[in-house]
């Protein structure tokens, strides 16, 4: 699954931060996230608009976690990240009218324009909340709480509402031969494909 793919960096930290301290593994995730770039570049591949985003605020918040020492820029960064895709979700539809999860569930489900207007929001709703739970646990926990929230309670999170939001649709499907499987899988990689172009969708390259 892509998804795994996407994850390796912060599996990394984890460890990392495990063995050495938060300064190691934030290390460890500006070089695994420039790897994964210099990855589609070997393999001479667009790289997604997602990576270019990530690793400029893993740069950023990362570098200056380690130059001045101070973790609270490396927990600022995901809360960022979340609220970024928010907002991506919002402003698309309103403002460019398009729909990136239809965009990129639309070939697994076939759901009423108005289910994925709402569909959208509640990705937007979702993504703004884990922003904001995310500001919550970094700066009124302990640092080790915060970084097993991080690999494991956002993306327990997200796996449980990917596959909560594709079950509670299936009333609205209209296709009886769709796949909720396939559907659940997209859902879940959302959280790493939804700014980026879906590679199975040739219309979005003009997102």
């Amino acid at each position: 699954m892509h998804a795994v793919f996407e994850y390796i960096p912060l599996i990394i930290f984890f460890i990392v931060n495990k063995f050495a301290d938060i300064y190691w593994a934030t290390g460890s995730l500006i070089i695994t996230s420039a790897l994964q770039i210099l990855y589609y570049f070997i393999k001479k591949e667009k790289v997604p608009t997602r990576n270019w985003i990530f690793f400029a605020l893993i740069a950023v918040f990362g570098g200056l976690t380690i130059f001045l020492h101070d973790d609270v820029f490396i927990k600022w960064k995901v809360t960022i990240i979340n609220e970024f895709f928010a907002l991506a979700l919002i402003i698309s539809y309103y403002v460019f009218n398009k729909n990136i999860i239809k965009q990129f569930l639309s070939e697994s489900i076939k759901l009423p324009d108005p289910i994925w207007v709402k569909l959208n929001l509640a990705w937007a709703a979702f993504f703004a909340f884990c922003g904001v739970l995310n500001w919550y646990v970094a700066f009124n926990y302990d640092l080790e709480t915060w970084v097993n929230f991080k690999v494991f309670g956002l993306t327990g999170l997200m796996f449980i509402f990917s596959i909560a939001t594709i079950l509670s649709l299936n009333k609205y499907m209209t296709d009886e031969s769709e796949d909720i499987t396939n559907a659940i899988e997209d859902s879940i990689e959302i959280t790493s494909n939804v700014i980026s172009k879906p590679q199975h969708n040739k219309d979005n390259d003009k997102i």
